[in-house]
């Protein structure tokens, strides 16, 4: 009989286990996760007085914060860190290793950004998490987010491309007529991609079709990315009058956001993820590694047998020459190092660390990767005999290695299912989607990251 009554109970606690499994595992249709993409807005901001920003100083306030700032993937640029922040996993698993890349037969540059060549599916190799939401039966949305050209599984989207045919092409026919009779310039977004000060303009609108969704097809995931801040960054450099303006303006936008929520059936339960795909370095001089290639007759216009794409403070450099790839690889990595403005020769010992793939794993990756210090960004120019020469103007750029203060993204986490007053430390993009999984109850199990625990109240 004990041995009767001992099976008995166990079989109640695996019975019980498995329920709360699958209740853990429920898509939550009565939700909403908004994920804001603030490009290029820097962790410093939050903590600089200088930077007018109370929206997002009051939502982290009241949820939490990783105030020891996010590492974002490496290259710190726009297109692997925003895959990344949905997919959970590094560029190695993801495969969108920069903005763009070399073609190793045609030595030419194949863009990533803004999505001129490749639909999401042919680009980004693992599940993201609006699939997840997507395929758990919840609603997904999309504003301009890079890497989702033609992706099947966003509801409501219109594409991060530049043009005047991009969104009649690939936007969402029904929600383009629908924001065309609200009076939205969904219709001028093309021509104000080309731009100078397009962007402003284009946040302004981003928040109103934002609106338009909570009020009409409210969905249960939302990811919507605002540019204006990077725009501005790149042009006069962080931390200027201008840079200022920029992430003032971009909380307006984020104020906007918290506005629209209040029209949405979801509005009890939704929670705001702010993030940033990188942070900002000043930048005065160029380096040009293409120019010490042809003082080294590796590159001529003739013949290519190394070639560097600059991904801004980050280079890719490809060893076209099968043959003497090793020796080639072994002499450039001492040449480099020795450029000024350049931090860090990477060999693939040491940027597999870094979450990047070798050309082995990947056909797209280059052989050895440059970082530069801040002040420095990379250019393909090949042009002159100077290898680093002075800018013309100041500016701003990012790419760098990511671990850097002034290189860490911003995260603040607020509203439903969130602690208030959480101080995250220092976290990884990589924890991005596992987190907003376990805030929809869906299952992302290819996820390299783990959800932000700490921050998330027990359901």
């Amino acid at each position: 009989m004990r041995e009767k009554f001992v099976a008995f109970i166990l079989a109640l606690m695996v019975l019980f286990h498995l329920g709360t499994v699958s209740q853990a595992a429920e898509p939550h249709d009565d939700r909403c996760v908004i994920l804001v993409s603030v490009d290029g807005l820097a962790n410093f901001y939050l903590d600089d007085p200088l930077a007018d920003m109370p929206t997002l100083r009051k939502l982290a306030k009241d949820g939490a914060r990783a105030d020891g700032g996010m590492i974002c993937s490496f290259p710190t640029v726009t297109w692997p860190n925003h895959t990344t922040l949905v997919t959970g996993t590094t560029p190695a698993k993801h495969g969108v290793i920069g903005n763009n890349y070399l073609d190793r037969k045609s030595a030419s540059s194949v863009a990533f950004i803004p999505d001129p060549l490749f639909d999401k599916d042919q680009i980004v190799k693992v599940p993201t998490i609006y699939d997840a939401a997507h395929r758990a039966g919840l609603v997904t949305a999309g504003i301009v987010w890079p890497a989702t050209r033609n992706a099947r599984t966003l509801d409501w989207t219109v594409p991060d491309m530049f043009g005047k045919e991009a969104w009649p092409k690939y936007g969402t026919p029904v929600w383009l007529d629908e924001l065309r009779k609200a009076g939205l310039p969904v219709d001028l977004h093309g021509s104000w991609t080309g731009e100078k000060g397009g962007g402003v303009k284009r946040d302004w609108l981003y928040t109103r079709m934002t609106r338009h969704l909570f009020q009409n097809h409210p969905p249960n995931l939302l990811l919507i990315h605002l540019v204006e801040v990077d725009h501005v960054e790149h042009q006069y450099g962080p931390k200027t009058p201008e840079a200022y303006w920029s992430v003032s303006y971009a909380d307006d936008r984020l104020r906007d956001i918290v506005e629209a929520v209040k029209l949405s059936p979801h509005r009890d339960k939704t929670t705001l993820v702010i993030a940033s795909d990188h942070g900002f370095f000043p930048i005065t001089k160029d380096i040009r590694p293409n120019v010490l290639l042809k003082q080294e007759g590796l590159l001529s216009k003739e013949k290519k047998q190394v070639y560097c794409l600059s991904q801004g403070g980050a280079c890719m450099v490809y060893i076209l020459d099968d043959a003497n790839r090793a020796e080639t690889i072994k002499n450039l990595k001492k040449k480099m190092a020795a450029v000024e403005g350049v931090q860090a020769v990477l060999d693939a010992d040491e940027y597999t660390k870094l979450g990047q793939p070798t050309p082995e794993q990947d056909s797209h990756a280059p052989d050895l990767w440059l970082a530069a210090k801040s002040g420095y960004s990379f250019t393909n120019s090949d042009s002159g005999d100077d290898v680093v020469t002075p800018r013309k103007t100041p500016g701003g750029t990012h790419g760098y290695l990511p671990d850097q203060p002034d290189m860490l993204g911003s995260l603040v986490i607020s509203g439903h299912g969130i602690k208030p007053g959480t101080k995250l430390g220092k976290i990884q993009s990589l924890d991005v989607a596992p987190t907003i999984a376990r805030l929809l109850g869906v299952k992302l199990p290819t996820a390299q990251g783990k959800p932000l625990t700490p921050a998330l109240q027990e359901d």
